[in-house]
């Protein structure tokens, strides 16, 4: 006991020298007009705000100091932006300057050393990732080639919610947070490499269940508040255990990865059996450039696409669902428009979403309610600048509060009410939405984001009735974390359509 209060003295003394040494290099900075800063308190800086859920905490701060602050967390100096003009000269004119990441160090072997897509700082390493993501990755033209596995895996939840509900004579109840999720990681393994780890000829049932809980802990370490990535002294006595569980999950994900990327490797020679998919398409250009397609960026582009795609798609189609039991009249709306350019012969498929304007606008509102990350993934700035007449040096970690932004009174007449028909005709089109980021750190998953939850919700609201769970109100208190879940999982009620049985039976 004694020791451990030694360390945590000594980790505290020297993490107080640290920070008092860098505030006495940095009190030439003085002189520059930094923006406004709320009142900090010593060391700690303004770390004393870090309250969950972050997003509100900081738009409340916002609301009375202003869009643009100087904020102090432990070590690290952060800039929260809240205004949409200046969010967009951050995202233009100085894009490249805060298309660097920070480096936490709880996220070092997670990021494999900063390296991973969504880890990396601006640079070689980071551009090729990026050129292959969207160019042999997530382009149209293989989006396109995906079709049929979103189309199937749809189709296969409907199918099992269909079955399910035929043991009842009513209605039956789901967990829609965990058929969600079970759905995206489906799509997503698929298009990676070919398996399907839930619902009929699934996969290893133990491999489901560590890819799972593998996406879990990553969230789970991302959203939390890791006082070593404000206060780097602390990672020398791994303060609460971070570094032991990012390590343990670091080679569990590498060794799910490559053990993908090897059974490609051994069955790709065999006649008939090379499959489309992903890591097929990386493995098929490796040999004309070995350096560009290694191993190690195959892996971190799949864990990338994995981590990024499937906790957000999930989440925000969990999202979209509470807020259509929250109110069914948007909800008879969107299935109204799907009647009438589908029909009721037939499950909508992904090239009708082009004539459905109303699903969009639902799927927009909500994303413009509930951003897939709030605070969007950190930034930090390269080198010096100038933000709205303030100076901002170099090393500043961004936060772009999109949450703020998107229900701002200033822009969005009603913020807070779930509208879906402010969209209709393009009327929002001059108002500020970036759910997925902006410029060179925009996320490259948007396409295949907007294409799965357009053919699962439009699926779901043409098949099936929904009704909530008792009488009460649906529960919309927003979670924590890096991404936004809502803090209760969404439980509803539901049953076939009878004038979509027909087609049901079919599948």
């Amino acid at each position: 006991m004694e020791s451990s209060l030694s360390y945590l003295s000594l980790s505290l003394l020297i993490s107080i020298i640290f920070i008092s040494i860098k505030l006495i290099l940095s009190s030439k900075t003085k002189t520059r007009r930094l923006p406004p800063s709320p009142p900090s308190r010593p060391i700690i800086g303004h770390l004393h705000l870090f309250k969950k859920p972050l997003h509100r905490t900081l738009t409340n701060l916002s609301s009375i100091h202003g869009p643009v602050l100087h904020l102090q967390f432990g070590s690290r100096p952060v800039l929260l932006v809240s205004s949409p003009d200046l969010a967009n000269e951050i995202f233009t004119t100085h894009d490249v300057t805060f298309a660097n990441r920070p480096k936490f160090p709880s996220a070092k072997h997670v990021s494999n050393n900063y390296t991973t897509f969504v880890s990396s700082s601006y640079g070689p390493n980071w551009r090729n990732l990026r050129r292959i993501a969207t160019i042999e990755v997530l382009s149209s033209h293989r989006l396109l080639c995906s079709t049929e596995i979103r189309s199937d895996e749809v189709r296969c939840l409907a199918r099992s919610l269909f079955v399910n509900s035929a043991k009842n004579e009513g209605f039956t109840k789901v967990d829609m947070r965990l058929r969600l999720f079970e759905l995206v990681l489906n799509v997503i393994m698929r298009m990676i490499a070919g398996k399907r780890y839930y619902g009929e000829n699934a996969e290893d049932s133990k491999d489901a269940r560590r890819f799972k809980e593998m996406v879990e802990e990553a969230t789970a370490l991302g959203g939390a508040s890791n006082l070593q990535d404000f206060f780097p002294i602390l990672r020398l006595f791994d303060f609460g255990g971070v570094q032991k569980r990012a390590a343990r999950l670091a080679a569990t994900r590498n060794e799910l990865s490559q053990r993908l990327i090897d059974e490609h490797r051994k069955t790709g020679s065999s006649e008939g059996s090379k499959k489309k998919t992903m890591i097929a398409d990386l493995l098929e250009l490796q040999p004309a450039e070995p350096e560009v397609y290694t191993d190690t960026v195959i892996r971190c582009l799949c864990l990338s696409i994995l981590q990024a795609g499937t906790d957000t798609s999930a989440n925000t189609m969990e999202w979209i669902m509470s807020l259509l039991l929250h109110n069914p009249r948007v909800l008879h709306k969107a299935r109204d428009e799907i009647e009438k350019y589908v029909g009721l012969d037939r499950l909508i498929e992904e090239s009708d979403l082009a004539n459905l304007p109303y699903l969009h606008c639902v799927i927009n509102e909500t994303l413009r309610l509930y951003p897939v990350v709030p605070l969007l993934v950190p930034h930090e700035s390269s080198k010096d600048c100038s933000l709205g007449g303030y100076s901002i040096p170099a090393g500043t970690m961004l936060f772009v509060n999109v949450y703020a932004i998107q229900r701002d009174p200033r822009i969005w007449e009603e913020p807070t009410k779930f509208k879906p028909e402010r969209f209709e005709d393009g009327k929002a089109e001059g108002n500020w939405m970036l759910p997925f980021g902006m410029g060179r750190r925009g996320c490259p998953g948007e396409g295949l984001a907007r294409k799965v939850m357009g053919l699962a919700i439009g699926t779901l609201v043409q098949c099936f009735e929904w009704e909530r769970i008792g009488t009460e109100e649906v529960d919309m208190t927003e979670g924590s974390g890096i991404t936004m879940p809502r803090a209760v999982r969404l439980e509803a009620m539901y049953r076939p359509r009878p004038k979509m049985i027909p087609v049901l039976q079919k599948l």
